[in-house]
Parts: structure tokens; sequence; C-alpha cells
């Protein structure tokens, strides 16, 4: 059988299916496992827990796309001082669909410190070829001069006035961005290269299968052999439980569910390991406002257009540009009622920085003991702290350099607007993590791979230690915290082990 399986109801019969490999998930590491399988001659059937959105039914609202898009409304929150959201899609797609399609290639010491500390090697060239292929497939191009927008411009001259080191306008796997500011709700232009434009449908041109609204319960065993994977529906408004299904795999059962879904549902399967669910890790991130005398319009122009990957090692950060819709706007400026529209009002000129921390804080991913979600346990230490505040300071004075007469920098206790000569006041603000406005992105960790099964879950070619024919192919089984935007690497990752699959 092949094509695509929607939800079906508790009225239906249950569903069965069979293929050579069973991929869980349909992201940036599903789909380019998936795809790799299929054009080596393997019949793959994907099973993705969310719904498939074509693009004309992409929401135009941020609301919208958290209801139709994200994991619960992503009300997903990490458990610790400080209640971080966690960002993730739930869709065909992934979080490619969502996301800004950044593009940056593995470094080179990531590669030397997968070999060094987790005695990890041998991919360094696999992957880098699998990257040569992936710009070629995906489009791969810089932020074009049309689409920039003038936050993205503002940001290169502040940095270059500053002398930022490594600045510059981002590639992306876009295929001409259109600039519509829209890459948070689903690229309805059709530029942003999203897996569900391209590796999804050609797995199922290749006689592929795909199942949405499928939520999978459980890996499915023989002795230690992975044989399948079973579920039930869910439906994508209401979530209410359908039929059962059923999907055989005649070789192997590729797991690729995301950071915090895949050890889940490992341990859902049975697994015991050590160190499952640990070693999680993150970008978190917060933004500034810069507000100034002229209208910015940051939604017109590329979402996300420039960064300074300059300081990832020191002091480990990296900075970027980042364009928010008015809704959110509202809940990151402060006050209510007629305050906060009057402070609303000033949405035409303002422009959202940001800074992800190269965080070297762990934490966890675990089972809630009331529901089938994980339980993210995770919060910063107090260099780490320190790490994000000097990235504030980073972006405050880029704003400055920029010509912009405040930054509003959203910790509470601080001034709702600071000025250039107040810079103080925030390279001194707490370093208390409830006071700030953060999310967790970029997730790491959970299954991570090395050589040593007491303290790791997969091997370098992703097969779960004591098992055979289960793979984890996605974020969890990276070991690091990359300091650049993952997605180039998961997608080489899940490509270089699904080669080796095919190869077996």
């Amino acid at each position: 059988m092949s094509g695509h399986v929607a939800f079906r109801g508790r009225d239906e019969a249950d569903f069965d299916g069979e293929a050579d490999y069973v991929v869980v998930g349909s992201g940036a590491g599903g789909a380019a496992a998936a795809v790799t399988l299929a054009r080596a001659g393997a019949r793959v059937a994907i099973v993705e827990a969310g719904a498939w959105r074509d693009p004309d039914d992409y929401p135009i609202s941020a609301y919208g796309a958290m209801r139709d898009m994200m994991d619960d409304w992503g009300s997903q929150v990490t458990v610790g001082r400080a209640f971080w959201p966690v960002v993730q899609a739930r869709t065909v797609g992934g979080t490619t669909v969502i996301n800004s399609a950044i593009c940056v290639r593995t470094p080179d010491d990531i590669f030397a410190q997968w070999e060094r500390d987790h005695g990890v090697g041998e991919l360094r060239a696999e992957m880098l070829a699998a990257q040569d292929v992936l710009e070629r497939e995906l489009s791969v191009e810089e932020a074009p001069p049309e689409s920039r927008g003038r936050s993205n411009l503002l940001a290169m001259k502040g940095a270059e006035a500053l002398g930022y080191p490594e600045s510059h306008y981002m590639r992306r796997y876009v295929n001409g961005c259109a600039g519509s500011g829209q890459c948070l709700q689903g690229c309805k232009k059709l530029r942003k290269q999203s897996t569900n434009l391209n590796y999804i449908p050609e797995t199922i041109a290749r006689g592929g299968m795909v199942l949405s609204c499928a939520p999978v319960d459980r890996v499915v065993f023989e002795g230690t052999r992975a044989v399948g994977v079973v579920g039930r529906f869910a439906h994508p408004a209401s979530r209410a439980r359908g039929t059962r299904f059923q999907i055989r795999a005649r070789k192997a059962v590729i797991v690729a569910a995301s950071a915090t879904h895949s050890p889940l549902l490992l341990m859902r399967s049975g697994l015991r390991h050590a160190a499952l669910g640990k070693h999680f890790r993150a970008h978190p991130g917060t933004g500034l406002f810069g507000c100034y005398d002229t209208p910015i319009d940051m939604n017109t122009g590329a979402t996300q257009g420039w960064a300074s990957t300059g300081f990832r090692s020191d002091p480990g950060l990296k900075l970027e540009t980042l364009s928010m819709p008015l809704e959110l706007i509202g809940s990151r400026f402060a006050g209510g009622g007629a305050k906060l529209i009057e402070r609303l009002s000033e949405f035409r000129h303002v422009a959202m920085w940001c800074l992800a921390v190269r965080a070297e804080s762990e934490g966890s991913v675990s089972r809630s003991l009331f529901s089938d979600k994980p339980v993210v346990r995770y919060e910063l230490d107090r260099g780490d702290m320190e790490r994000f505040r000097q990235g504030m300071v980073l972006i405050a004075k880029q704003h400055f350099a920029a010509g912009a007469r405040a930054v509003i920098p959203g910790v509470a206790g601080l001034p709702y607007k600071i000025g250039p000569d107040d810079l103080g006041v925030l390279e001194e603000a707490p370093l208390d993590p409830r006071r700030y406005t953060a999310i967790l992105s970029h997730l790491f960790g959970g299954c991570v791979m090395g050589r040593d099964a007491r303290t790791s879950v997969v091997d370098h070619r992703g097969r779960v230690h004591g098992t055979t024919g289960l793979v984890v192919a996605d974020a969890s089984v990276i070991p690091t915290n990359l300091g650049v935007n993952p997605q180039h690497t998961i997608m080489a990752l899940a490509m270089t082990f699904a080669r080796d699959l095919a190869s077996r």
C-alpha cells in the first residue's frame, strides 16, 4: 500500500500495514532518512503524530499556527526555577514547516568533540557530503537583497559599526524568498523548502506511505529486534482517539520523533538504558526590541535574515534577527488595557533581535505520571545565565549602533525602556531566570550517541545499543550543544544513518 492515510475514527476498521522501514516522525530527521531509503529502492512508511497541512491551509496568524501546527498549542514548558516554553511543531514536515529554514554547516570542532568525548568518529566526511546534497536539493541561498527588510539591514549596520565577528546575511533552505514574513506560520508562497513539499512527496512517489494524525504508542519487539510500531489515530482538532494502527517493519524501525518525544517513545517501548532521557540540551534565547524614529515594519522581509556566529565559542552565543507578528508582540510588551494599546501603537517602529545561548547546562526528559507528554527538567546554571545577560547587552549595543533611541529588555524589575546611557542597568540585571522572558529552541539529547553503552543510547550509526533493527535519527542523538542552528546537522546525520541501513 502507498499514499497518504489520514485520521480514522473508532467506527472504522483497525489499520494494518507493512513496509521495509517504518520511520516515526516526518521532520528534518525523519523525512531525510525516509527519502534516502526510498531512493535506495526500499518501501518506506512514515508515521506522523500531526496532521498534513497543505500550504493553502496554513494559518495566517501566529495564533492559528499554534492551534494547527504546534504540539499542544506550544504549551510544553520546562520544569525548573523558570517555566520556559519548548518550541516544537506537530504536523507533517515537523518543525521545518514553522521554522525559519536556517542552514548552517556542522562546525569542525563539533566533529572533533564527538570523537574526543564520546568516541564517535567516522562521521565528518559522510555528513559533509550529505550537506552538499541537501544544499543543492533544498535550494540553499543567502537571503536576497530584495527580501531582507529594514530589520535585517539595520542589524547588519549595527553589527558592522561595532565590528561584531562573522556578521552575515543568513543562508536558508529557501528558493527565492518572497519576504512575506510568514516563516513561523508556514510559507504560503511555497518558497521555504520544508520537508512536506519535497522529501515526503518524493517518498510517496517512490512507493512509500504516510500515516498522519497517528501518534505512535510504542515500538514492537520480537526478542531484541524491532519489528514495527503500534498506536491509535488522534483527531487533528479535538485530539479524540480513533482506531488503532499497526505497521510492521521488515527491516528496521527509525525513530525521529524529536529530542523530547523520541526518548519517551523508547521508554514506553520498554527500553531501560541508563542514559535514556539524559543529557538534554538546548539553545535558550530571548529577544530585545529596538525602538526607532522611522518605521521598521519588521514583518516585511525575511522572518530571519541576519546572524552573527562570531560569539559561538566565546562567550557562547549566536545573535540573529527575528520578526514577530503583532499578536505575539502583545504578549511581550508590559502592561494591560489602555497602556498596552499605547505601547502596541509603536509596533511599526520596533525591530526584534535575538540571542541564543550555547548553554552548558544539562536537563532530562522523562515520562509524566498524568499523561503521555514528556516532562522536560531544565534550568540554566549561573555561568549560562551570565552568558544570557551578556547576549542581551550585545544586542542592546547593536540596536543603539543602528540608530535606536531605546530598547525594551523585557526583564522583570528593570525599566520598560532603556536608553543608550542606561546600559549599566542591563549589564547588572539580576541572574534569576524567572525574571526573563525566554524560550528553548534547538533541542539536543535524550538518546545521545556514543561508543559506551553505559553512557549513551545509540552508536555512531544511530543503532540503539542492545537491539537490532532500531535506529534513532533526529536531534536526540546529538551529544553536545552545537551552538548553531541544528537542522543541517540533523538531516545530514539522518541521511548518513539511512545510507548505512540501506547498505546492509
